[in-house]
């Protein structure tokens, strides 16, 4: 058996890919279903995006539906984990771009932050702890993730 992708469904697709991007992940297919009236898109991370091309990698799939629903409740999904070389650094760029950070890595190790359909993302520090340092050591949680 091998793990293939973790599926999410989205309702603004180019949101959502922006989002995404900038955690660094990357398109690498794209499938549009005329009959079934949506489009699924793959990312990688950077680090995995060669071995996902040849399906050795897992990927995110996007799945926009092309009628509107509504999704809601996107903390019963659980989370989506994501490697990142700066915690710190990575946070900043989020929330310079207007991402909240739901739980910031006061501990730089671990942070939360949710993607415009409320899906929880955590996001672990690469290699262990960064040493606290403020702004984070003083933020408080906001919302839930």
């Amino acid at each position: 058996m091998r793990y293939l992708h973790t599926m999410v469904r989205v309702s603004n697709l180019e949101e959502s890919l922006k989002f995404f991007a900038m955690l660094g992940l990357q398109e690498v297919r794209r499938r549009d279903s005329e009959k079934g009236r949506f489009t699924n898109v793959h990312l990688a991370a950077r680090d995995d995006v060669g071995a996902a091309e040849s399906v050795h990698a897992p990927t995110l799939e996007l799945t926009h539906n092309w009628d509107p629903e509504n999704y809601a409740g996107g903390r019963n999904f659980g989370h989506l984990a994501f490697e990142v070389e700066d915690i710190y650094e990575m946070c900043q760029t989020l929330m310079a771009n207007g991402v909240t950070v739901n739980r910031p890595p006061r501990d730089g190790h671990i942070a939360f932050i949710r993607t415009p359909d409320g899906i929880s993302i955590e996001l672990l520090q690469k290699g262990g702890h960064l040493a606290p340092q403020e702004p984070w050591v003083s933020m408080k949680n906001v919302g839930s993730w």
